[in-house]
């Protein structure tokens, strides 16, 4: 099996958001099971760089405990999410 790229885990970020109410987020895991079923626990670093770069591009945001935080510095769990509004 051919190691996934970071554009190929960028897809399945935000196809996973798509299939998901606009208020949903996604686990990291979520993303790498979907991408490797049967050994996702490697790509759980990939998809939170894959996830970095799509927080760079204004697609997604990061959060912990429900805060948006800084995904450079963000450690332990964290959850993607699409930007909300500043209603």
């Amino acid at each position: 099996m051919s190691e996934p790229t970071r554009d190929d885990l960028r897809r399945a970020v935000l196809d996973l958001l798509s299939e998901r109410k606009p208020t949903s987020s996604i686990c990291p895991s979520d993303v790498a099971r979907r991408v490797r079923p049967d050994d996702w626990r490697p790509l759980m670093d990939p998809v939170r760089a894959a996830a970095r770069d799509l927080v760079d591009a204004g697609e997604v945001e990061i959060t912990q405990r429900g805060e948006v935080v800084d995904p450079d510095i963000a450690r332990g769990p964290i959850r993607i999410r699409r930007p909300r509004g500043t209603d």
